[in-house]
């Protein structure tokens, strides 16, 4: 009788699971759907941009700062694809690499859950970390280069920079030292390439001087509203297409000044004409009837164009004591 136990049956053992799921902090378990929703919102902030992008060049925001950020030509690569299309193409795939595993049943496929858990994992912190990089870089271009602000490129910075925090801290990384590492290889590589996309902005137009016709030379003198006018004006991407014979074109320039239409894009449509650009004159065929036409914010105009005029298409905030 003292030695009768209770059958085992009637003591029922812990759930595993369930205690190695308190172990698990919260983090651990909800950093992929935090992820994957920050993503979402990059996905259509940067779908808006690009769509505003290719048609009116212009966005709703509180400042003015966005149209000429969003315009200038930092906000595309190599000239052609809108920097926002590429956050896009990132946003997408982190949400695609957050949710990948959640794909996969882990009962009946182990092994291939775990894989992908951890390629999925690797791949976040290479695309974060060089989205931060890259980021970081954008906003100094912004704060000192461009000297406006962009909420929209703001928020994409604390985005990237918020999935980069969640990578680090959402996942239990067994080999610092090879995760540093790697920290290290993308930090350099992004950084080499921002600064190669970038290189050539604040190039000359027109860095080998082809032989043509020049057109006459400018006689006035500018003023300082002419000089930022053209500055800004070069900072959003506008273009001023003429050709070395059109006296209309010569008028526009002698409305500058002889510093300031040094400044502007000018693309020099006749083949005959000296540092002449025709591809970019035929690509632009459709909407130049004649010269000069500017191409401001995805907008054309023909004619000689007031500089009060040009400061108003372009959104130009600065001093408006022109000479002319």
């Amino acid at each position: 009788m003292g030695n009768y136990q209770l059958p085992i049956a009637n003591y029922p053992l812990p759930n595993l699971k369930m205690i190695r799921r308190r172990s698990t902090p919260w983090i651990h378990r909800s950093s992929r759907t935090i992820m994957a929703a920050i993503a979402a919102i990059g996905v259509v902030e940067t779908t808006y941009l690009t769509v505003a992008k290719f048609t009116t060049g212009s966005v709703l925001c509180p400042t003015s700062g966005c149209d000429k950020v969003l315009n200038s030509p930092y906000a595309t690569i190599l000239g052609v694809l809108p920097l926002s299309l590429l956050g896009f193409l990132a946003y997408l795939t982190i949400g695609i690499l957050a949710f990948a595993p959640k794909a996969v049943n882990p009962d009946t496929n182990k092994g291939l859950y775990s894989q992908l858990e951890n390629w999925t994992w690797q791949g976040l912190f290479v695309l974060t970390a060089a989205m931060v990089i890259f980021s970081s870089y954008l906003m100094y271009l912004m704060a000192f280069e461009i000297q406006e602000l962009c909420v929209y490129c703001v928020s994409s910075a604390l985005f990237s920079l918020s999935l980069f925090v969640l990578v680090l801290v959402g996942h239990e990384w067994e080999d610092i030292g090879q995760l540093v590492f790697t920290g290290i290889l993308v930090a350099m590589v992004s950084s080499i390439a921002a600064l190669g996309l970038y290189n050539s902005v604040n190039a000359p137009v027109s860095t080998v001087s082809t032989p043509g016709i020049a057109p006459p030379a400018v006689t006035t003198i500018s003023g300082r509203a002419e000089m930022a006018l053209a500055r800004h004006l070069r900072q959003i991407g506008a273009k001023e297409y003429g050709a070395y014979w059109c006296p209309h074109c010569y008028d526009q320039k002698m409305l500058f000044g002889k510093e300031a239409a040094g400044i502007i894009d000018y693309v020099e449509c006749d083949l005959k004409g000296k540092n002449s650009r025709t591809a970019l004159c035929q690509a632009a065929a459709a909407n130049v009837k004649g010269f000069p036409t500017w191409e401001i914010k995805g907008q054309f105009y023909s004619g000689t164009q007031s500089l009060e005029k040009l400061a108003e298409f372009s959104g130009y905030s600065g001093p408006r004591n022109f000479q002319k």
